[in-house]
């Protein structure tokens, strides 16, 4: 963003600092907006950015400019705006509500290609309902065409599985899980969970040179990821060990202790939601878990908008 813009962003209300954040939403730009950092410092950073090659980030902690606990929290805050940015647009579709054309059946189901158990397996029988998720109310919408993240992940892995280096990292990962075959759901969930928990954290900013970036299962095993990453490479697991499409859905949280976005798989059990979470090798009932506040949930047939219930009023007499 030029100083001119910056500045004329400065001062003003809450409403167009949304707005600016909506528009544009750099690292830097963030940084000066909430105050953290001055347009001078901005331009000094970038030039040495630019001279450097390196990132940004790394730049404004090394010149002790910003603290890294400032940084991640400016790093969330861009990736939370970025979520809202689509999110804005996807609510919009709700504005005559009901489940639309079946447009999930474009994306191909890649982890039943990578099945370990036998695509006619009844071991899991349909269930009936779901549980409301973290005491919320859901609304279902099979238009997935906005989660290009999401949809992209899909083609992307479809390419990586026909790579050498793909069917490799491919083939470890199937030798591991294939001894999780056949167990209960509980316990492979578990064992799932702790398996992929293994693999490294590490940010799509250090990662990708990306603020949000959805890396393939392949992807993940060879360089580690972040939250959401942790949350697919467990969801390709348990598809390919047999568990349902609608048993399994990537969720999008507010984590209200850390104030930042996170995201989880839910596992819908025949006893309840479980909960995989990368930073917990314990598998958890999500009725049990009251730090996370859904946002929306999602799988390759369809997406879930999660609210707040609606608060009923009991006349006294």
């Amino acid at each position: 963003m030029k100083e001119e813009n910056i500045k004329k962003y400065n001062g003003r209300g809450i409403l167009t600092k949304m707005k600016a954040l909506l528009e544009r939403n750099r690292l830097g730009e963030l940084l000066v907006l909430n105050g953290f950092l001055t347009t001078s410092e901005l331009h000094c950073a970038l030039v040495r950015q630019k001279e450097e090659g390196a990132h940004l980030g790394r730049i404004l902690v090394q010149q002790k400019l910003v603290s890294q606990q400032t940084l991640y929290k400016i790093l969330a805050q861009q990736w939370t705006m970025r979520c809202l940015t689509a999110f804005v647009g996807i609510f919009l579709t709700f504005a005559s509500f009901g489940v639309k054309s079946a447009r999930a059946g474009s994306i191909k189901d890649i982890p039943a290609q990578l099945s370990l158990v036998n695509a006619s397996s009844t071991a899991f029988a349909p269930l009936n309902s779901f549980p409301a998720l973290f005491g919320s109310e859901e609304r279902a919408s099979s238009n997935l065409d906005p989660f290009t993240k999401w949809t992209g992940m899909f083609a992307r892995f479809e390419i990586a599985m026909d790579q050498p280096r793909g069917r490799q990292v491919l083939e470890v990962w199937r030798h591991k899980i294939s001894s999780y075959e056949g167990l209960p759901l509980e316990k492979m969930a578990e064992l799932v969970n702790g398996y992929v928990n293994e693999q490294p954290y590490v940010l799509d900013s250090r990662n990708w040179g990306k603020s949000d970036y959805w890396a393939t299962p392949v992807e993940f095993f060879q360089r580690g990821g972040d939250c959401e990453d942790f949350a697919i490479a467990k969801y390709v697991s348990l598809r390919a060990l047999g568990v349902p499409e609608e048993r399994l859905r990537i969720a999008i949280v507010h984590d209200l202790q850390k104030d930042i976005p996170h995201a989880v798989l839910v596992v819908y059990a025949d006893s309840g939601a479980m909960i995989l979470d990368n930073q917990s090798d314990n598998v958890e009932k999500a009725s049990r878990i009251t730090r996370y506040r859904p946002i929306f949930t999602i799988n390759r047939q369809a997406w879930w908008l999660h609210t707040k219930p609606a608060m009923t009023i009991v006349a006294s007499r």
